[in-house]
């Protein structure tokens, strides 16, 4: 299945001096190396769906990084339909970014297949993060209200390693739609989450 890859370059707020190639994916050259997010995704018929978003941030719980959010709801969707990935809406916050930070880490909701997004391993400032520990998010909004919250700690540092996120389900009706089930189709929309790191090369 086509591959489709998202980088997370300089986007601080102020404008990008540097940006990655987004044809290969590849880091900057003097980022010490890589994180790819990478899982299935099935595109959903119908309204209230197909938002999501994919995030970094460091072990006591401070926003880094927004690695790739559907441009519906970063390009204003989050104040139309609250609901719309809101838990990354509110720790990025979106509502206060510059429009040249939205394009940057926002893109068109990608068609069923293996979608990877990859990180720069850079700050929203721009800086190189340090070597540790830091957790990955990637959020879905299923159908209103019912969302999915896959996340993961992994390790930057000196060698590769590969994580498998946890996955967290909030099923809630709205008005007159219904909550979703552990059997409803919408769950299949984001499948296993994985996030690999690839140190740079000496």
């Amino acid at each position: 299945m086509p591959t489709q890859q998202s980088t997370a370059s300089d986007t601080s707020t102020s404008p990008p001096q540097e940006e990655t190639d987004p044809a290969n994916g590849a880091a900057s050259a003097d980022a010490p190396g890589q994180l790819a997010i990478s899982f299935d995704y099935e595109k959903q018929s119908g309204s209230a769906s197909n938002q999501f978003a994919v995030w970094i941030e460091d072990m006591d719980g401070n926003y880094l990084q927004t690695v790739f959010a559907t441009r519906w709801t970063a390009d204003g969707g989050f104040e139309t339909r609250p609901d719309s990935i809101a838990l990354w809406a509110e720790k990025s916050g979106i509502a206060s970014m510059p429009s040249y930070y939205v394009d940057a880490v926002s893109g068109a909701t990608p068609q069923t297949g293996e979608i990877a997004f990859v990180w720069d391993l850079t700050d929203i400032d721009g800086n190189t993060v340090p070597p540790g520990e830091y957790r990955f998010f990637v959020e879905g909004t299923l159908r209103w209200k019912n969302y999915v919250l896959y996340s993961g700690v992994i390790e930057i540092g000196n060698a590769p390693a590969t994580v498998q996120a946890d996955a967290q389900y909030i099923y809630e009706g709205s008005g007159n739609q219904s909550a979703l089930t552990s059997d409803s189709p919408e769950n299949s929309m984001i499948g296993a989450v994985t996030a690999s790191y690839i140190p740079a090369a000496e």
